[in-house]
Parts: C-alpha cells; structure tokens; sequence
C-alpha cells in the first residue's frame, strides 16, 4: 500500500473503527428462534455491547476492539436479550489476537473462552468455520446478524436478533473505494445496496454457505445509508491456525 493511503488510511479507520460498537442491523428481519442458534450478545456489566458467536462448545469468537467496551460475560441462547437469565449468562476469559494494535491494523478478532462448557441442545448451537484458507467469491449472498439500532436516523433499538442478507463485493473495487484497507478482511454489503450493518454489529459473523466466513470489524462513520462504501469484515480463513491453537492451548 502506498504510504500516503496508509496514513489516510489510519487516520480513517482511527475514526470508524471505534465508533463500530454495539449491534445493529440496517434493514433486515427478525431473526426466527429456531434459527442463528449460534449468535452470542457480548457484554458489559451494563448492557449488551457487540456481537459473537459461537465456535465450540466454550469459545465464542468477536471483534479485538469490543475489548474497548470492557465485556464481562455473553449470553447466549435467547433472540430476545431482554429474556435473559442467569442460566444464559457466561463469564469469560479474553484472547486478543496477538498482533492486534487497533483498527486500522487488522486482525480485528478476539476470542473468549466461557466460564464452562455449555451444553449443545436446541436453543444452542455452534457454527463451523472454514476447513482452509479460501477466497470469497464476488456477488455471492451472505448474511450478518445482531441486535440493536435498526436505522440511523431516527435511532431504532430492537432487543430481538435482527439479520440482513449481504452480498461479497470485489476485493479490488472494496480497496479502490476505500483507499485502502488492512490485510485479511472481506468485504460485503453497504455498497450499492441499504443493507448491512452500522454501528455496529461489531463481532457478530458474516455467514456464507452456512460457515462463518468473516468477523464484523468496520464501516463508515455514524451513517448507515451510505451505498458508496462497503462494509469490512475479518476474513477467519486466514487466520485458522491462531484460532485452533489458541482452542486448544485454553481448552
């Protein structure tokens, strides 16, 4: 990357990317409950904070910088997080990714590892991963989830899970439009279309073909009608190896 885009870049991302906290979804749908089995809501000891899900029977996988929001615990097994109890609730232990420096930097993933085994049944399930380091292919139609501000203007919360189909867009065109963006990330939704998240459905995972495909990292400033800029996402393939041995090194 040129070295001007990368100080653009930082000074953008310093802006966007900390203002990416929190879950909402622009123009989708409420989640059905016998569905999505695998989102988590991240959060603090006040109130929900990003978005997770889960990835094995105690970890569940977010976004680096929701550790800004100092999360304390996850709950897990309800669309409606106002529903929750202390059945639901799980301490956690937090793994940032090693290199993660903030933003604007990349490997923008953290994983917590829950207070105890959670027991797989049907309000909880866990979602696969990718087996290998792969590249998405343009136009093809994913998903991401979360709860919270439905529009940007005026301000909309839902406290049940909310979802919205996105489609991939062209790595090439995704760096253009941007100026430039970190290593590993996928790009989709937020370009050329209404849909997809604000601020910000941070953590919650891009699913594609069933399989999380991506982490939600960042967007554009505070407004979520915005078609000109794509939204940015971690892209997990490219970073199994850390995922796995940190599962089992702390299983």
């Amino acid at each position: 990357m040129h070295a001007l885009h990368q100080i653009l870049l930082f000074h953008v991302l310093t802006c966007l990317g900390r203002n990416a906290h929190g879950s909402v979804i622009i123009h989708g749908k409420k989640v059905p409950q016998n569905s999505m089995l695998y989102m988590a809501s991240v959060q603090n000891s006040k109130h929900h904070v990003c978005g997770g899900f889960l990835i094995s029977e105690n970890f569940v996988l977010t976004a680096a910088h929701c550790d800004d929001e100092e999360p304390t615990s996850v709950v897990l097994g309800t669309h409606d997080i106002t529903k929750a109890d202390d059945s639901m609730r799980y301490s956690i232990t937090k793994f940032k990714h090693p290199h993660y420096k903030g933003v604007s930097y990349g490997n923008d993933l953290m994983l917590l590892k829950l207070s105890r085994s959670i027991g797989l049944n049907d309000r909880v399930q866990q979602i696969p991963l990718p087996k290998d380091e792969k590249n998405m292919t343009e136009n093809v139609e994913c998903s991401v989830a979360g709860w919270g501000y439905t529009e940007t203007s005026p301000l909309r919360i839902v406290d049940e899970l909310r979802v919205a189909n996105v489609s991939i867009i062209n790595q090439d065109i995704c760096n253009k439009t941007w100026g430039g963006l970190p290593a590993n990330v996928i790009c989709a939704g937020g370009y050329n279309t209404m849909k997809g998240f604000c601020q910000g459905d941070s953590g919650g995972p891009l699913v594609c073909d069933g399989q999380a495909v991506g982490v939600v990292s960042f967007n554009h400033k505070k407004n979520c009608n915005y078609p000109h800029i794509p939204n940015v996402y971690m892209d997990i393939s490219k970073y199994l190896g850390w995922i796995n041995d940190t599962l089992k090194e702390n299983s």
